[in-house]
């Protein structure tokens, strides 16, 4: 017998349930408090399939083993499609202000936001929201996402059979 890792009950023939991401092996009357896992016995199946139904699922053991062999495919996600705010979105948020002459609180009566934010942004205190990134763009004309740069475009290293060492990455301070 096993014994049910949601409330402890010995149970001949337990269930697995998911419950907020945790895989659990629990008694019949756990079972309601999660989402019921089936399990597809077909070897070539990545997938794990989910049902409120109340059929019985495979053992622990086969599901861990589809789970493991889908995270090999990484699904998108939202912050793909994102774009990534410069490391030093500070300093160029001053010297933009500085260049046109601007105070901090001229700049901030511009974007309609606070002076104190302002100030917290050209500390790097805070990370601006998309609204705030978006005005200060526009009202500056600066790009503050991490590709505005395009180093890594201008780059040509490497050598002749197209694998790149140490020594073509790599600049010296001499």
């Amino acid at each position: 017998m096993v014994q049910c890792e949601m409330c402890g009950a010995e149970t001949s023939s337990p269930k697995t349930i998911k419950v907020e991401g945790a895989e659990l092996d629990v008694c019949d009357n756990c079972s309601d408090f999660g989402t019921e896992v089936k399990t597809q016995d077909d070897a070539g199946s990545t997938s794990t399939k989910y049902s409120t139904s109340s059929s019985s699922s495979g053992s622990s053991s086969s599901s861990s083993s589809t789970s493991s062999s889908s995270s090999q495919s990484r699904r998108s996600d939202m912050f793909d499609d994102m774009d990534e705010l410069a490391q030093d979105y500070d300093d160029r948020i001053r010297n933009a202000r500085e260049g046109t002459g601007m105070s901090q609180e001229d700049l901030a009566d511009e974007l309609n936001e606070k002076a104190s934010l302002i100030r917290k942004l050209e500390r790097g205190d805070v990370l601006p929201s998309d609204e705030v990134q978006r005005k200060l763009e526009r009202e500056l004309d600066i790009q503050l996402t991490a590709g505005g740069s395009g180093d890594d475009e201008d780059w040509s290293g490497g050598s002749s059979t197209g694998e790149y060492t140490l020594g073509d990455v790599v600049k010296r301070k001499d």
